[in-house]
């Protein structure tokens, strides 16, 4: 029997995951703070409402906003759910977090009775609307419970990770360490590339079948020799997610220093109005220092 579930955040992840719900037979509600991606989850099924007036229904509520101001602020804010939501539902946050802000999540969704689950997601928008995600999860056994309906419309992998809000976050946190390194050190090594004579074309067919390569190179890279940096994930999620990073190698006292370089060159690309763009345009920092011209960028 299908859930009652809210996805609340329909950009290009929620979006996919509340087509995976509506696929797997869930009543499906979802909510953004733009109209056009609701009205067009209804055209293919979802539930017409407002969010206040279902909240008290749900059994689930994946929370796939940004960051965690805007976690806590569908939380508690002045519109907040958590408190009009049954005891024995469950929170599904799926943002990129600091593990002592999971924590605190969880503690105060636990005092109102609702089951909070700590879990960031990784995939991509493709595999979010394949229901094909890896979720990186930790919560107790009952919100692990109450979450298994929707995780399986919409994930391919479930890490459980503990018993208790953070250690999903902390390695979301690792992950977009990497990630985040991967793609800033791709359009490094492909606009270096194209000093030495070699396209953008032949380095993805080479460096892609050669131990350089990685997840990130072979799924951005191709935006680059199209030259179209249609934003399935933007440059402006970068300085968010590593300087989260960053926070907590700060309160660990560790040095992160190839992060922290990463991270200027996003904050670059940001700083050329680039924020909105497919975050493989990190690539056009590299380009115009060097004064390279990129596939689609005319002479």
């Amino acid at each position: 029997m299908g859930q009652r579930t809210a996805v609340i955040g329909l950009g290009s992840m929620g979006y996919g995951m509340a087509e995976s719900c509506l696929a797997a037979g869930h009543e499906t509600y979802g909510f953004d703070v733009a109209d056009a991606p609701m009205a067009r989850l209804r055209t293919e099924g979802g539930a017409p409402g407002a969010l206040a007036d279902v909240a008290g229904q749900l059994d689930a509520a994946m929370v796939v906003v940004l960051n965690a101001a805007q976690t806590e602020s569908v939380l508690f804010g002045e519109n907040g759910i958590a408190p009009l939501m049954r005891q024995g539902a469950v929170v599904v946050a799926c943002a990129t977090v600091p593990p002592a802000f999971a924590k605190e999540m969880e503690a105060r969704c636990s005092a109102l009775g609702v089951h909070y689950l700590d879990a960031p997601i990784s995939g991509g928008s493709i595999k979010a609307a394949s229901g094909q995600l890896s979720v990186m999860t930790a919560g107790t056994a009952e919100a692990f419970a109450a979450a298994h309906p929707v995780l399986e419309a919409t994930a391919e992998t479930v890490f459980e990770l503990g018993d208790t809000a953070g250690p999903g976050s902390a390695m979301k946190a690792v992950n977009q360490l990497l990630a985040g390194v991967h793609i800033a050190a791709m359009a490094e090594a492909l606009t270096f590339g194209m000093t030495q004579g070699v396209t953008p074309e032949k380095f993805v067919e080479v460096i892609s079948k050669c131990a350089g390569s990685s997840w990130m190179l072979e799924n951005r890279a191709p935006h680059i020799v199209a030259g179209d940096y249609t934003p399935h994930s933007q440059v402006n999620i970068w300085p968010k997610d590593l300087g989260i990073v960053l926070d907590i190698a700060k309160s660990a006292n560790f040095s992160a220093p190839i992060t922290a370089t990463a991270l200027q060159q996003f904050i670059a690309a940001a700083g050329m109005g680039l924020g909105h763009e497919d975050d493989a345009a990190v690539a056009k920092v590299y380009a115009r220092n060097a004064g390279l011209t990129l596939p689609g960028e005319g002479e």
